[in-house]
């Protein structure tokens, strides 16, 4: 985010002037690839880092259809990846600072909320655009209405420009999380929460995307999204106020059908329709991953992925409940009555004629 400055300003280009004005920086180099993208001689080197790359373009087998242009991964996506990764860096300083920041100043929230609900801010707007975005796509794609197209037709190693582009931002959006832990100066007790979030992300994406898995990848970056964007919802509601418990149980029920559609789906796609069609010889020449090996490995880190996901949620409904019935013994201790005082005593002590005998003197009835 693009922090205030308060009293002297730092040193040019020093340390503490770059994490100040990171949002800054990375806006001129954006106008620096757009401008160059104006001029003849250097727009195909600024295309390649604005444009989705590595294109095809298939004729029509009948006269009267329109070519389609469909896209594969390639070596030039990493220019693609590194323009909207600062596209990135500079939406989060906008979103930190222009609304985040107004509503944590209104709210007056403790240190340690502040920075979990900038956190839960921060990626409830990222995956609120990309579930909209993917149930946009969706609608025009046919993994919905043939589930059977998830692993028919393998390898599946070219895909619609939208497609492509959402994975794109997938990493962009992940990759520019690293530099920005050390922007917002994160905690120690939380960087390592967060750098295997991140890495987990970046894993799984990364590797759908290259062993051309797109469409079973993009199906459960959907489902897995809506889940996480009800709990940080739910979350942001219970840093204003702690008696919100309401929106949890929602979730609980997400995200375990979340984790058991996740689960059937990758055992479905990957365990038996691709291994109708296995391969003995790996063939990287035409993106041919469908080897005994490698759906080991797939299914092995998914399984581990989503038991450890389970194993959290575990711990974390477990955590819920110890709270909630300590908070009710405390509840019960407060609203018990009160022992009944004899009549005529205060204290402990017998009142006569509105005087306390060995007390203080009171106030006459």
């Amino acid at each position: 985010m693009a922090l205030r400055r308060k009293g002297r300003s730092p040193a040019f280009f020093s340390h503490e002037f770059f994490i100040q004005n990171h949002v800054d920086i990375m806006s001129v180099l954006i106008a620096c690839f757009l401008l160059a993208f104006m001029f003849e001689t250097t727009a195909n080197g600024a295309l390649m880092f604005l444009t989705v790359q590595h294109n095809i373009t298939i004729l029509p087998e009948e006269e009267g259809e329109e070519p389609v242009t469909v896209y594969e991964y390639g070596v030039r996506d990493c220019a693609t990846v590194f323009f909207y990764t600062t596209v990135a860096i500079v939406l989060h300083g906008m979103v930190q600072e222009h609304i985040l920041d107004r509503i944590n100043r209104r709210l007056h929230l403790s240190k340690a909320k502040h920075g979990k609900f900038n956190e839960s801010g921060q990626l409830v707007i990222f995956f609120l655009l990309l579930f909209l975005g993917g149930v946009y796509i969706l609608s025009f794609e046919e993994f919905t209405t043939q589930p059977s197209s998830l692993w028919e037709g393998y390898p599946h190693n070219t895909m619609s420009g939208s497609v492509k582009f959402f994975f794109i931002c997938q990493l962009a959006y992940w990759v520019h999380a690293l530099p920005e832990l050390h922007f917002q100066k994160t905690k120690k007790e939380d960087l390592s929460r967060l750098l295997l979030h991140i890495t987990l992300y970046l894993l799984h994406i990364s590797a759908a995307y290259l062993l051309n898995l797109t469409r079973l990848g993009f199906v459960l970056l959907v489902v897995h999204y809506f889940v996480e964007l009800i709990f940080h919802v739910c979350r942001i509601f219970f840093l204003i106020d702690e008696d919100y418990q309401r929106g949890f149980d929602v979730w609980a029920v997400l995200f375990v059908l979340g984790r058991l559609m996740t689960l059937t789906m990758s055992v479905l796609t990957i365990g038996f329709g691709l291994a109708r069609s296995d391969n003995r010889r790996l063939d990287i020449a035409t993106g041919n991953f469908n080897t005994l090996p490698i759906r080991v490995c797939c299914l092995t880190v998914v399984c581990l992925g989503q038991a450890w996901m389970m194993w959290k949620f575990i711990n974390f409904q477990l955590r819920r409940w110890r709270e909630y019935i300590l908070w009710h013994a405390n509840k019960k201790k407060q609203l018990a009555p009160r022992p009944k005082r004899e009549l005529g005593c205060e204290n402990g002590s017998p009142r006569i004629g509105g005087a306390i005998v060995n007390g203080k003197r009171g106030k006459s009835l």
